[in-house]
């Protein structure tokens, strides 16, 4: 997830929202859990915020281990199925299904998350294995002083943008969409990566970047690129001619999906710390903080952040879905196609 474009609105305190939730008896205060988190503004809040709320809630200490996807499969990997070092992980689902499948994640016990009742489908995800905790969707972002305002991803190969265009490459998830969404469009499905590759390929001449597009476009090294909406807005903020349109095919998003580990070295605290992150009162914090449009369908946007958060409610429903096994199966193939083909 993008960790630049976070701007601080303000949010529950930690302290102020212990009285919303409900307590737990079963958490003394001996008992740790150890919460995989990402790094900068967001191991920031979790550490000023989340932490210190869920400790509030049930007496727990958390203990926060920094790092990413990547980082957090090494460590279970390294540990092996039998002992995680973990007994949560969330992360983007192209990660968690490839440890789901190696045996590391169990079925989620629903009944020890009755929030999970709350999420829109598309949140309930890998057939009960994995509740998604946070969406960050991306749409199309663009200089209003250099092209024209698209309407659609197909719209990119249009000859206004030749030259101006700005993708993800594909180290990051988001790259790996771009090449799903364009075999979506250009072929049969999602599967027909031919097409996919053949149509990047047409665009020509792009500018990839494992991570923040936000630089090439304030210097007009690019004009148009996929975007979180809450960046291009924060742009916007600081005087920059840009906008964003939320495409007509729907949008790709960042996801971070909830999993927990079948030999949880703290189960039961596991579960009570998914339940409270995806609880309608954590999901407006995030929704506060990183302008994540809210899984609980129990949270209402407000009209002041309608224009950093625009998909919401039932605009849930165009958030584009993709086959992790795929990708991960054929990993290596496509990111050698992808540097031959794309560049």
């Amino acid at each position: 997830m993008t960790l630049t474009r976070r701007q601080t609105l303000g949010g529950m305190g930690a302290l102020g929202l212990s009285a919303f939730m409900p307590r737990y008896a079963y958490a003394q205060n001996s008992e740790t859990l150890v919460v995989p988190t990402l790094g900068g503004v967001w191991e920031q809040f979790w550490r000023e915020n989340i932490a210190p709320a869920f400790t509030e809630m049930t007496g727990a200490n958390v203990t926060l281990d920094v790092g990413n996807g990547r980082v957090f499969g090494a460590n279970l990997r390294a540990a092996g199925a039998e002992e995680p070092p973990y007994s949560i992980v969330m992360t983007n689902e192209v990660f968690a299904q490839s440890l789901r499948k190696e045996g590391f994640f169990e079925e989620l016990d629903l009944e020890k998350m009755p929030n999970y009742a709350d999420l829109y489908p598309i949140a309930q995800t890998a057939g009960g294995y994995g509740a998604v905790g946070t969406y960050s969707p991306i749409g199309i972002g663009f200089r209003t002083d250099m092209v024209p305002a698209p309407s659609a991803w197909k719209d990119l190969w249009k000859d206004d943008y030749k030259g101006l265009i700005g993708l993800y490459n594909f180290a990051n998830s988001a790259g790996k969409m771009e090449l799903l969404l364009a075999s979506k469009i250009f072929g049969e499905d999602q599967y027909d990566v031919d097409a996919g590759f053949a149509a990047l390929a047409d665009l020509g001449q792009v500018i990839q970047v494992d991570f923040n597009l936000s630089t090439a476009m304030a210097s007009g090294e690019i004009a148009i690129a996929p975007f979180d909406f809450a960046e291009i807005v924060r742009l916007k903020g600081q005087g920059l001619p840009v906008d964003y349109v939320v495409p007509e095919e729907g949008v790709i998003a960042f996801d971070q999906t909830l999993n927990i580990l079948a030999n949880a070295p703290n189960k039961d605290l596991a579960y009570a710390y998914a339940n409270f992150l995806i609880s309608p009162e954590i999901q407006e914090m995030l929704m506060r903080q990183f302008f994540t449009s809210p899984t609980n369908s129990k949270v209402t946007v407000p009209d002041e952040l309608k224009e950093q958060v625009p998909i919401s409610g039932e605009g849930m429903a165009a958030i584009l879905q993709w086959d992790w096994e795929f990708v991960n199966e054929n990993q290596n193939d496509l990111s050698e196609r992808w540097a031959r083909e794309v560049g």
